[in-house]
């Protein structure tokens, strides 16, 4: 899988789908999940991956800043706000680490602590205008579900005031004993072609 930062595939698109991509294998079974999902959508979207190893955004500090004015004090998360403020889909792929998100990754969803406080202290409703459709794609290694429906109820929280709508889950279980995406197929090509309808 490509690594470079923020990539973005195909000519002019129509819409934009934004990948929060949490594995630190770029050639792993999350990126072969995304992957398989991502080929449904190439004529539909334009595809851009924040790579949450790569990209290294530092934790959220609880500093205050985004109670006092729109923002953060650290620049870091600036590109990724920018693409989820103009993003149509949102792609959050990851493996499943101690029934949660990789830390890089994790530090990510903290760091949506700012839309929080625009919210709630700023009163601004909502703090993201552009709705926008989201799937997760997970891996697990292990056949247990527990991780999943924990990371569905985080990512369902952080939503509300991203102004996102979780429609689709996909879980590639029990990758340590090498079970085939094959399996998957026919459940990721109607996942991905649902977000190729509009709505």
């Amino acid at each position: 899988m490509n690594q470079q930062n923020l990539i973005s595939h195909s000519e002019i698109p129509l819409k934009t789908a934004l990948v929060l991509f949490g594995s630190p294998h770029p050639n792993g079974y999350t990126a072969q999940l995304l992957q398989e999902f991502l080929q449904y959508l190439e004529s539909d979207y334009r595809t851009v991956l924040v790579d949450s190893y790569r990209e290294q955004v530092a934790p959220c500090t609880a500093c205050g800043f985004c109670e006092r004015q729109e923002g953060c004090s650290l620049r870091d998360f600036d590109a990724i706000h920018q693409y989820l403020c103009t993003a149509d889909l949102l792609i959050v792929a990851s493996p499943i680490y101690n029934l949660s998100f990789p830390a890089p990754l994790k530090a990510i969803l903290d760091r949506m602590q700012r839309y929080f406080s625009a919210r709630f202290c700023l009163q601004k409703r909502p703090p993201i205008p552009k709705r926008k459709r989201s799937v997760l794609l997970l891996t697990s290694g292990s056949d247990c579900e527990e991780g999943a429906a924990i990371m569905r109820r985080q990512l369902e929280m952080i939503y509300t005031v991203i102004h996102a709508t979780l429609e689709q889950q996909i879980l590639w279980k029990n990758t340590d004993h090498h079970s085939p995406l094959s399996l998957l197929q026919k459940e990721i090509q109607r996942a991905a072609l649902s977000f190729c309808q509009e709505k």
